[in-house]
Formats: C-alpha cells, sequence, structure tokens
C-alpha cells in the first residue's frame, strides 16, 4: 500500500525557502538550503547531476527510489517555473493543487482542487509506490485530513530569518516518533513518523 510522505530542505528556524521567494527565484535568498546537493562526492542514482555526501546520498537515493508520484501545491509549482512542464521527479507525474486554473499543464501533469482528492488519484497512479508531497501548503492541508504517513527534515544548519515557512497553522497538535537521524556534512536527515 503506498504511503504519503515530504521530504524537505528546511532551515533551523523552520524556512523552506529565503527572502523574496518567486517565480523564477524559487528559493528567494535560500539556496543554501540545497547546497547539500552538490557539496559531496557521491552521484545520486536517481538525479544523476546531485553530488551528496555518502551519508546523504544513502538517505536521498532511498527516499527518491520510493517516489511514484508527487502532489505539489501552487506556489511551489509557479515558484518552480512550472517544472519546466514535467514533475520534479524525474519519474512521477505530478498532480497540482490549485483553485485556480493552470492553463500551461501538460500530460505529465493533472490540477486537482482538493488536496484529498490529488492525494487519492496519486496514488492509483504510483502504482504501488508512494507519493510525495512538495511545499509547506500541501504538506499542512494533508497533516491536517489524516493523510501523511511520514516525513523527513533535511535540515541545514543555517537561520534564514525569514521566508516561507515550512509548517503552516495546524488544528491541533501532531504527534510524531522519530524513525532515524542521519547526520551528514552540511545537514542533519530527521525523519518522522507520523502517529
Amino acid at each position: 500500500m503506498s504511503k504519503v510522505f515530504s521530504a524537505h530542505a528546511v532551515s533551523v528556524d523552520g524556512y523552506i525557502t529565503g527572502r523574496g521567494a518567486g517565480p523564477g527565484h524559487g528559493l528567494g535568498d535560500g539556496g543554501t538550503l540545497f547546497d547539500w546537493y552538490t557539496d559531496g562526492d557521491t552521484q545520486s542514482r536517481v538525479f544523476d547531476f546531485f553530488k551528496l555526501s555518502e551519508p546523504s546520498a544513502r538517505v536521498f537515493d532511498s527516499l527518491a527510489g520510493r517516489v511514484g508520484a508527487i502532489v505539489a501545491g501552487r506556489n511551489t509549482y509557479e515558484d518552480s517555473d512550472h517544472f519546466g512542464g514535467g514533475s520534479p521527479h524525474p519519474d512521477a507525474p505530478l498532480f497540482l493543487v490549485s483553485h485556480r486554473p493552470a492553463p500551461e499543464l501538460t500530460s505529465r501533469q493533472t490540477l486537482f482542487g482538493d488536496v484529498g482528492e490529488a492525494i487519492e488519484a496519486a496514488k492509483e497512479a504510483a502504482g504501488g509506490k508512494d507519493v510525495g508531497l512538495m511545499g509547506g501548503g500541501v504538506l499542512t492541508a494533508a497533516l491536517a485530513a489524516g493523510l501523511v504517513d511520514e516525513f523527513v527534515l533535511h535540515q541545514v544548519p543555517v537561520l534564514l530569518g525569514g521566508g516561507r515557512s515550512f509548517f503552516q497553522e495546524l488544528p491541533s497538535h501532531v504527534r510524531l516518533r522519530l524513525v532515524e537521524a542521519v547526520a551528514a556534512p552540511g545537514v542533519t536527515h530527521l525523519h518522522y513518523a507520523v502517529n
């Protein structure tokens, strides 16, 4: 059965972008959140242009190998220049959650107005693999609906001091269980299960 998870690079103060994020400048001044993608000497098996440290490559490739479909929010989609008409994952279709039309969608992208419907469709498309969530708004909505099984914080040792927060306001507490913590150069990978 497909699991639903999210894995995001995040600053110690909880931001997934820096200040000034937007179309054409997706991370704002928070590009340092992804330095660990290229600071190592181990090539990713899934994204051949990433050279990570050995511990980061192990964590990253394990997660990326699980993905059969992606659900992303509109801000992530716009800030990432529509993923070039594809998906942030080379082998997974994209399911976009938005209440606005998206006439620029391609055959690898499908629009939904509800996060629950998008996740259900993504599970069907994933072919037994897992569904990855992208964006703080989508993750928050899915957590509030009880649809998230786990998430990974790729916590980067920096205080950005502003930007787009990873977690938005939730209607109640969400209990977590730490599954694994992996320290690596420039990042600590914190894997949580949602109770």
